[in-house]
């Protein structure tokens, strides 16, 4: 049974919906998300009303903290724009939804049907706030990634669609369904990246 990685959703329930249409027409019924789903867009509660609903389990991001506390030591400055966006955010949300946050892991093993092993995680699996990209050096990316024993390594935070081999396992980053509808689809060890356009109507 194929695995779908989504990330980044970022509070836009319409990219979202057209991503999950696409999942249903693909037929995969297995996802996990990497974070950061619903800080940054303006429909945050109809974002997790239909995580909630999909049961589908999710990685804590940075920006999903960030709604529960301002952090005192990001690594990035925090902008009055962010701030206030938390503040219109957390003004939409339930009591219960702020729990549904609360709910959200830092990583996640995945056992897959073919008996590889799959982490999930935002950042790295040391941190939310870590950045890789395509071009981090090998050196840096080892040291965030590597040793972790399992086969597949899945990562969001940079909304970038990439793959790399580190230290024996494949590291995937799905893209941002934000952005560009972006996903990936996991099936034994090979991975495959998606797009699905939407319309904002914002």
């Amino acid at each position: 049974m194929p695995l779908a990685l989504v990330s980044d959703i970022h509070g836009s329930d319409t990219a979202l919906a057209a991503v999950v249409v696409e999942l249903e027409r693909l037929g995969v019924e297995r996802v996990v998300c990497l974070g950061d789903a619903v800080q940054g867009g303006d429909e945050p509660r109809e974002v997790l009303d239909r995580l909630a609903e999909l049961g589908w389990p999710v990685v804590l991001g940075n920006a999903d903290a960030f709604l529960l506390e301002v952090p005192s030591d990001s690594p990035e400055p925090i902008t009055q724009g962010q701030l206030e966006k938390r503040e219109w955010t957390l003004a939409q949300l339930e009591p219960s939804q702020l729990d549904q946050i609360r709910s959200f892991v830092p990583t996640l093993d995945i056992e897959l049907d073919d008996g590889l092993m799959l982490r999930a995680f935002h950042g790295s699996p040391r941190s939310y706030d870590d950045v890789l990209l395509p071009e981090t050096p090998d050196a840096q990316v080892e040291h965030l990634l590597g040793g972790s024993g399992v086969d597949i390594l899945a990562g969001g935070h940079t909304h970038m669609q990439w793959t790399r081999y580190v230290d024996g396992a494949l590291f995937v980053n799905p893209g941002s369904v934000r952005d560009e509808g972006s996903f990936a689809i996991v099936t034994g060890g090979s991975v495959e990246f998606r797009r699905t356009p939407w319309q904002n109507g914002s």
